[in-house]
């Protein structure tokens, strides 16, 4: 199953993101086939404020275990982050 990981910085955490985004896009490549799309959120100046993140997992409970190894979650950045389950109704490439 696929789940969406919403993930909102803390306000003023732009430098903690800075400083880990070189490691969190590694962890992201090391995901392989698991992970099916990433990206920040921007606010209107173009400043990273959050991220989604589609993965695919077993459960909710290895969804929620992978987002804890990301290394934002381990620098603290994140404000929250919501866990969804998601279809991936339209322009899917894996849809047959």
């Amino acid at each position: 199953m696929l789940y969406a990981l919403i993930c909102t910085d803390k306000p003023g955490a732009l430098q903690v993101r800075l400083d880990n985004r070189a490691a969190h896009l590694e962890f992201l490549k090391g995901l392989g086939e698991g992970l099916k799309a990433a990206g920040p959120f921007l606010d209107d100046d173009g400043n990273m404020t959050g991220s989604l993140v589609v993965i695919e997992a077993a459960n909710r409970d290895e969804a929620l275990a992978i987002s804890q190894e990301d290394p934002y979650a381990h620098a603290d950045l994140f404000e929250s982050v919501e866990i969804r389950p998601w279809n991936w109704a339209v322009k899917n490439p894996e849809a047959k």
